[in-house]
């Protein structure tokens, strides 16, 4: 049921992608931020990120089966961009190592569910990449935690464009299912 609950919100997917997106442009365009202005970026996008997803998973959860996954991901979300937002003078350390442990543990999030929806549609491969890479940036940040801060961000905007990309190709893949969907769910009540 979870293809049912992406194709219904399609949009949410694409907003989280826009979001991520307009993050990498910012970081780019701006690369010398303080390590504080990178801390509240960071914080309004995994809000903003999580309760997309929370939104999602609540006005999903008469469609059959709960969706915990995506409610978890959200909930991990939402915790993170809060860190952030009331401990600003987390250490660069503390804030690299805060940054990867949400990005593994959303990204293999994300492949989980793109590996149950594999028997259901054709596409899934869109999620499962935009895990990998999320699971990659967040082992690259633990592996070079000294990299300056200039790095960090540079590392982030890549990520967040090609995240926000691979979310948005996604929604739209999504949105052309919506009427199949559609009319597997009123064949089925």
């Amino acid at each position: 049921m979870e293809i049912v609950l992406l194709v219904r919100n399609w949009w949410a997917v694409a907003l989280r992608g826009v979001a991520a997106i307009l993050f990498g442009i910012m970081a780019f365009a701006v690369p010398g931020l303080t390590l504080t202005a990178l801390v509240f970026l960071f914080g309004a996008y995994a809000l903003v990120d999580g309760v997309l997803n929370i939104v999602a998973a609540v006005r999903g959860r008469h469609v059959g089966r709960p969706a915990w996954v995506l409610l978890f991901e959200g909930v991990v979300s939402v915790a993170a961009g809060l860190v952030a937002f009331f401990l600003p003078d987390v250490t660069a350390l503390a804030l690299l190592y805060l940054i990867a442990a949400w990005a593994v543990l959303t990204g293999v999030l994300e492949v989980v569910v793109a590996v149950r929806l594999r028997r259901r549609i054709h596409g899934e491969w869109w999620l499962a990449l935009s895990g990998a890479l999320s699971v990659t940036l967040g082992v690259l940040i633990m592996m070079a935690p000294g990299a300056g801060a200039l790095a960090l961000v540079l590392w982030i905007g890549a990520f967040a464009i090609v995240f926000g990309v691979l979310l948005v190709a996604l929604a739209f893949r999504l949105r052309r299912w919506t009427a199949d969907v559609r009319d597997i769910m009123a064949r089925a009540a």
